[in-house]
């Protein structure tokens, strides 16, 4: 596979180095993977991608369709239905082409079967924090892969030679995916911004915040992964602890009421399916109210 990039953000960057290390450690055991190069419109940011990747500077979309069987399009969301309008449909033909969205869909790509071409996306579900480090992580990575038959089975065979695991979706449900990918990733960061500002406002400084509690997150988030959420709950929910929850409203402002009610009543779901003999009706309604 000769995988070529539109785009040089932190996430085309990062795939590009892991293939093309994994190239170079693995080449010979399994079927060939070249990155062939990068173009992009930010002409430097493409230079520093194929000058990292050891890879070719393409001056055009068309130099990278020329020289590559899979087209990854690794632009932003919004941007990839407008590079797809762009490519010069006669010489897709036989070629997978990709973008790496979690929200979208395969589909973006309107009409490709009538250029002979084969659609896919194509999530890590992973953080792409930066252009130049976190690649060394991405044998972590789990990957899940939506569209054209062909190019998933390909996609597959790649990621699992490389390591990871990999997953096949239907489109129908991208969507909701992202959204869960969305909550676990992101809107985590809320909830734990919550919990450190209530610490600030106990004196602690944002480093003490983070340091003091990093025990309680990281073996609260290893229950979960380990255990699942029913076995891993713990705290004043799960006890139904009427008196603490009602503690803990009163300290807080109102938005943080609001997030600290939204979440309970979702531990409270949690909580009944740990203890189906507890009642928590009381719970529910001190959290309804808010």
């Amino acid at each position: 596979m000769k995988v070529g990039f539109i785009g040089a953000g932190k996430a085309g960057c990062s795939l590009g180095k892991y293939f093309s290390t994994y190239q170079m450690q693995q080449s010979g055991q399994t079927e060939a993977l070249e990155v062939t190069g990068y173009y992009s419109l930010m002409k430097e940011d493409a230079r520093w991608a194929a000058q990292f990747t050891d890879s070719h500077l393409f001056q055009s979309v068309k130099e990278v369709i020329v020289a590559s069987d899979t087209i990854i399009i690794s632009t932003p969301d919004g941007a990839v239905k407008d590079v797809w309008n762009a490519l010069d449909k006669e010489k897709i033909h036989g070629r997978i082409i990709c973008h790496l969205s979690g929200s979208l869909s395969s589909d973006v790509f309107s009409g490709i079967g009538e250029y002979g071409a084969y659609p896919v996306s194509i999530h890590p579900m992973f953080a792409f924090s930066d252009k130049d480090s976190v690649y060394r992580q991405l044998h972590q990575a789990s990957f899940t892969l939506e569209g054209h038959e062909k190019a998933v089975v390909a996609w597959q065979r790649v990621l699992k030679a490389l390591g990871n695991a990999v997953l096949p979706i239907d489109k129908s449900v991208k969507s909701k995916y992202h959204a869960a990918a969305s909550i676990l990733s992101n809107h985590v960061v809320a909830v734990l911004e919550t919990g450190y500002e209530l610490l600030r406002d106990c004196g602690f400084s944002e480093e003490e915040a983070r340091d003091f509690s990093q025990i309680l997150v990281k073996d609260n988030v290893r229950h979960v992964i380990e255990k699942g959420s029913v076995e891993a709950l713990t705290g004043p929910v799960e006890r139904a602890d009427t008196e603490t929850i009602k503690t803990h409203l009163s300290v807080m402002s109102e938005e943080q009421k609001k997030l600290y009610c939204i979440c309970g009543k979702k531990l409270v779901e949690i909580a009944k399916k740990k203890n189906p003999e507890q009642n928590y009706d009381d719970i529910n309604n001190l959290l309804q109210s808010g």
